[in-house]
């Protein structure tokens, strides 16, 4: 095992929208409950790993409180300077963003160690369904000899691929999406927006704040340049052949995401009409000529059918990348 892999500084936030997960977690810490394994689920966005990066400095702190590490013992130094040895963050080190046999063996042979600061060794594993079947298989080992005082996050963004077994073998800690009161709030705080911003970004990543915030950041412009390629499309200003190359290297799961979106707010004009409360209300001139323009069996069967790849890229079945843009973007052409 590469030593150099143990050592991880890893940023620690408690969102307000963790609070009930948090005071579970504490009291199962301090009745002396705390499971060797928990599995930390919702959806991608809402800072999971930032959660249970604060799991973590919890259970290695040598003088916590009740509910809060102390922050200035020698185990929380180093967890917030160079990073812990007793602590281990596993994450996919392919391009295909897979994690490996070899990996999960490595995070075995660390959770059967001695902790060098004499308590808790800790392994955060993210994403959980990012593990092929091999090192799934490898990793039920682990949960069912895990060692003394130790402790495995696992996080999960799709629980649903994520085997079985694994699952039953360790303790849930589901986390819902924010409410959105509460996530429009702090993404004004955030980005010193008005309300109505913040409501309109909010919907846009699907009620991920943390998406949010990213994607005011570095989404934004791209989003913009990816409707007017489909503007373009549908206008026969370009073709799909031409636009597709352009995109085949950007993030490929949030295209795909935000052209479901103006399919399913197109699906809404056409059922409901003007009065439809559609999510990308900045191309509604658009999405309503669309509506009135294309067979609404065509926007199913697209909707779908970029669900479908969706479904494969989170698979990690790898396709071929403009190839499957260029077959969406020549269904896309063909609405209208």
């Amino acid at each position: 095992m590469n030593v150099a892999s143990r050592y991880h500084s890893l940023t620690t936030n408690l969102y307000p929208w963790f609070e009930p997960q948090w005071q579970r977690v504490c009291k199962l810490l301090s009745e002396q409950k705390l499971p060797h394994a928990l599995i930390v689920n919702g959806v991608k966005g809402i800072g999971k790993l930032h959660f249970a990066s604060s799991i973590a400095q919890l259970v290695l702190c040598q003088d916590r409180n009740s509910d809060a590490p102390c922050g200035t013992c020698r185990s929380c130094q180093l967890f917030t300077s160079s990073g812990h040895p007793d602590l281990y963050h596993l994450s996919p080190e392919d391009e295909r963003g897979q994690i490996k046999v070899d990996q999960v063996r490595d995070l075995s042979a660390f959770m059967q160690s001695t902790a060098q600061q004499g308590g808790y060794r800790v392994v955060i594993l993210d994403p959980a369904e990012a593990m092929n079947l091999s090192a799934s298989n490898a990793l039920l080992k682990t949960l069912e000899e895990p060692g003394r005082d130790s402790l495995l996050l696992l996080l999960s963004h799709q629980l649903g691929q994520v085997m079985p077994t694994i699952k039953s073998r360790c303790q849930r800690i589901d986390c819902p999406i924010p409410e959105t009161q509460q996530a429009v709030k702090w993404l004004e705080q955030q980005l010193s927006i008005e309300t109505q911003v913040a409501s309109q970004l909010l919907k846009v990543v699907h009620g991920s704040p943390l998406l949010g915030l990213n994607f005011k950041e570095q989404g934004q412009s791209l989003r913009a340049e990816f409707f007017v390629a489909l503007k373009s499309l549908l206008q026969r200003k370009s073709t799909a052949i031409e636009v597709a190359p352009q995109y085949a290297k950007t993030d490929l799961l949030m295209l795909l995401s935000w052209m479901y979106s103006l399919l399913v707010d197109v699906s809404k004009l056409h059922s409901i009409g003007a009065q439809a409360q559609i999510v990308n209300t900045d191309m509604s001139k658009m999405l309503t000529a669309l509506a009135k323009r294309s067979d609404i069996k065509q926007v199913y069967r697209l909707s779908d059918k970029v669900q479908q790849q969706r479904a494969a890229l989170l698979q990690h079945q790898n396709p071929n990348r403009q190839l499957l843009l260029e077959d969406l973007l020549l269904d896309w052409n063909n609405l209208i």
